[in-house]
């Protein structure tokens, strides 16, 4: 008996090949070509990515102005690293340590004496708005 290095049978072996030659040879397609099928032509506009989706709405939350939340940002950019909650002399002794504009360490050394909770409850001691819900 011949020694056979296949594993199915010889008409096993040739169907796999039939099904397999558009894959190894580029004749016709088959299961694996289907990517290079183009992909449906559409005439319609596309959508502009950079147009705003939806109804237009404010942007800054209700309860704040634009202002007060560049304000309360550029806090809370200088007020990084502290941990709260915070008295008004470690709050001042952080932003001095900062390199933080004078009138803005001065505006944290009026604060009054008590523990502020975080970045928010400071800039609404500040002047700055409080957003009344949160997105």
């Amino acid at each position: 008996m011949a020694e056979q290095s296949d594993k199915h049978g010889a008409r096993l072996d040739e169907q796999i090949e039939r099904e397999t030659q558009g894959m190894v040879s580029g004749g016709h397609p088959t299961h694996a070509e289907e990517f290079k099928e183009t992909e449906p032509f559409s005439d319609d506009h596309p959508a502009d990515p950079a147009a705003a989706a939806g109804a237009p709405r404010e942007g800054s939350p209700p309860g704040m102005s634009a202002n007060d939340v560049e304000g309360r940002s550029a806090l809370a950019r200088l007020l990084t690293g502290v941990r709260f909650p915070a008295r008004p002399n470690e709050l001042t002794r952080h932003a001095a340590e900062a390199d933080a504009p004078g009138d803005t360490v001065e505006a944290l050394r009026t604060l009054p004496k008590r523990e502020y909770e975080n970045v928010a409850d400071v800039a609404e001691q500040l002047g700055y708005g409080r957003e009344e819900r949160r997105y």
